[in-house]
């Protein structure tokens, strides 16, 4: 499946990619460690935002992809 925004489809698939492979050789085999696929996550998130941002679509009300801005801070 592409992404919103085709500047992010190759982001896309390599987040895909990364969590694929983490989740079949590590996780799934009870290591819990380090999640190795979080910088590529937040490369893919930017870009996705950027690019409902540029094609202005609306989210309001909307929590994804990230934590909740109504959380009570501690």
């Amino acid at each position: 499946m592409n992404s919103v925004g085709e500047a992010c489809t190759e982001l896309k698939r390599e987040y895909d990619q990364c969590f694929n492979r983490w989740f079949a050789e590590k996780f799934l085999k009870g290591d819990r460690g380090g999640d190795p696929c979080t910088d590529s996550f937040r490369k893919y998130q930017r870009c996705v935002q950027a690019a409902i941002k540029d094609k202005d679509i609306p989210v309001e009300g909307l929590d994804f992809m990230g934590p909740s801005k109504d959380k009570p801070e501690s």
